[in-house]
């Protein structure tokens, strides 16, 4: 885990970005589409950890982005180029949109300051659509990544982060994957290469304390 001193320099409230990643009813929440990963999510404390950074930055001023998931009804403009993708159109729950699958789930709240964006293909929260300008015009420097799935939307929003040029901070404890033991292992073989691994509590205390700054 980084020092102290190192984790607030970056993250200054100015330049930092808070971002969920698929926080939504239809996957985390009662009814998902994944109930093992639901399970997982909340089992583990990550949803919780979530809600709780969250409102730290509602309370700090910390810009909240929600990156949601979703798919018209007939399915148009959505990927078929991996199994993954083929194998959720066959899920009893549907991220459709407009529907309450697509909401951010309980219990994250989220305010009117709060960004919210929508993507109807791909993996990434990051790649092909409005993340990145949106980050780039709020100024940030540092993009807080949480959410889900550690195994396929996390890591990827990470690297996409990366690869632009953002600094990307991971509570490791506000993330997660199944099978439950892949999400630490992945953490510390992989993302921990290329990005600032820290807990939950140890972000709240750069949040709620920022560093002063000359």
């Amino acid at each position: 885990m980084p020092s102290y001193e190192r984790l607030a320099e970056l993250i200054d409230p100015v330049s930092t970005v808070l971002l969920t990643v698929e926080c939504q009813q239809g996957v985390v929440g009662p009814q998902s589409a994944l109930p093992e990963l639901a399970h997982e999510a909340r089992a583990s404390g990550a949803l919780a950890n979530i809600a709780r950074l969250v409102a730290a930055a509602h309370d700090t001023g910390v810009q909240v982005i929600h990156a949601l998931a979703e798919r018209r009804p007939d399915g148009r403009g959505a990927n078929r180029n991996a199994r993954l993708f083929r194998a959720a159109e066959r899920l009893p729950v549907q991220q459709l949109s407009g529907t309450a699958a697509v909401r951010v789930a309980p219990p994250i709240e989220v305010s009117e300051e709060d960004l919210v964006v929508r993507r109807l293909h791909g993996l990434s929260p990051i790649q092909g659509t409005d993340v990145d300008p949106l980050l780039r015009n709020l100024g940030c420097r540092t993009l807080i990544v949480t959410g889900v799935s550690a195994n396929v939307a996390v890591p990827n929003t990470v690297f996409d982060a990366v690869n632009r040029g953002y600094t990307a901070v991971v509570p490791a404890d506000a993330i997660a994957g199944v099978p439950s033991e892949y999400t630490p292992a992945m953490v510390r073989n992989t993302l921990a290469l290329v990005a600032t691994v820290a807990t939950t509590d140890e972000v709240l205390g750069c949040l709620k304390n920022p560093r002063r700054r000359a």
